[in-house]
């Protein structure tokens, strides 16, 4: 019934991409990319990865070279203090000249920014790149956490739970949620997850939440009433009672970031930590910050997916800008150099079979690596909770279990 519900939302919106051609017409771009000459964009987007940063400087390189805009990386610790800023700047009344340009973001933050009218668009049937986008087979590249993203923001990456773990200490890893419950009993201390609300910790939560809730078809809607939240999430907490007692440290504290998280793996402190990219394991490796016999699993039933995107605030500064640097991250280039693994390893938005054969190649060249699971090994993808439940289960965490 979820799936069916689901499936006719993006029924509705294939048709309606179908009936207004993604790619705008060679001289309206050529009119955007000519005003977005000399604007500075100031891009709000998580810092936390020293990859993610390096990627995101070097799309930034690349867009000066080719149009001439440059690009500031504001670097945040949670997508919410940008949310926070622009919403500020609309009550000041501040509609035009606004401090933030472009923000990575998705979940319950789009859908904050969209319930409040912050946000610039439609815009991106005005990209040529949006074109290329694979919506047939990555339908959450049109649904952002139930949320229909109606042109407001731009597919950039594409994220799934997986999870990793040194293969020189661990010989079967658990499967499933109530897995994770006997193996940490089994091992105490040997594994931990972020604490929300960081995404990787909040989404392991949702992860938790669909494994435990009575009805997993109602988190596709908001939550209807403080009842039936209390009645969805007592899996959850009935859950986590009986798991903190096991985790890294008594679970009486917890990494601030899956990167934290990801260094005690690398330290040898915990034994399997959390990632939101299938390629995180093998990218890590690469890169000298996780042993070689990492490796990665998903469970059995399938884990949570979804896409993360760009949007631009209704005051930007430089609208402009920001839609030559959006489709540029939707570009082969940027896409394929994102997804390599010795670079960051976030997968594609785009429809890679459709593509012409010399942007195709740069993705058939892309390395291996013995972490890296095959598409079709990473199982089912688990739709994302509607935002609602997720703004309240950060909140009774916090609650909860915050020191």
């Amino acid at each position: 019934m979820r799936l069916s519900r689901f499936s006719a939302l993006l029924c509705t919106l294939l048709l309606a991409t179908a009936a207004h051609p993604a790619a705008t017409a060679a001289g309206e771009w050529d009119d955007i990319a000519a005003k977005a000459r000399g604007q500075t964009v100031y891009w709000n987007a998580w810092g936390g990865d020293e990859r993610i940063n390096a990627y995101i400087a070097w799309a930034g390189k690349r867009v000066a070279e080719d149009y001439g805009v440059t690009v500031r990386h504001v670097k945040l610790t949670d997508t919410a203090e940008a949310v926070a800023r622009v919403l500020a700047e609309k009550a000041a009344g501040r509609t035009e000249g606004g401090s933030v340009d472009l923000i990575w973001i998705n979940g319950e933050n789009f859908a904050a920014m969209k319930k409040e009218g912050l946000l610039y668009g439609p815009f991106t049937e005005r990209l040529p790149n949006f074109a290329l986008v694979d919506f047939k087979n990555k339908p959450t590249t049109l649904v952002d956490f139930t949320v229909p993203t109606d042109g407001l923001e731009a597919p950039w990456g594409m994220a799934k739970i997986n999870f990793v773990y040194d293969s020189a200490r661990v010989a079967t890893p658990p499967r499933t949620i109530p897995d994770f419950l006997t193996w940490t009993r089994a091992n105490p201390g040997r594994f931990t997850y972020p604490a929300p609300p960081d995404f990787i910790g909040s989404t392991f939560l949702k992860q938790v939440l669909i494994a435990t809730t009575p009805d997993p078809d109602a988190l596709q809607r908001p939550v209807s009433s403080d009842a039936a939240f209390k009645a969805a999430t007592a899996g959850v907490w009935a859950f986590l009672e009986k798991l903190h007692p096991y985790l890294w440290r008594g679970g009486k504290t917890f990494p601030a970031s899956g990167t934290a998280q990801m260094q005690l793996l690398d330290d040898g402190e915990v034994d399997i930590a959390i990632s939101f990219y299938p390629s995180d394991a093998a990218s890590l490796a690469k890169a000298g910050r996780l042993p070689e016999s990492a490796r990665t699993f998903v469970l059995d039933g399938g884990t949570i997916g979804n896409t993360h995107f760009v949007a631009i605030p209704f005051n930007a500064r430089a609208k402009e800008g920001a839609m030559v640097l959006a489709n540029f991250l939707m570009s082969p280039e940027a896409q394929a150099r994102k997804q390599n693994i010795e670079v960051w390893g976030d997968q594609t938005v785009l429809d890679v079979a459709a593509l012409a054969p010399a942007a195709r190649a740069r993705f058939e060249a892309l390395p291996k690596h013995p972490a890296l699971l095959p598409p079709e090994a990473l199982g089912p993808t688990l739709l994302e909770p509607h935002p609602s439940w997720m703004t309240r289960i950060e909140a009774e965490w916090q609650r909860r279990f915050s020191n």
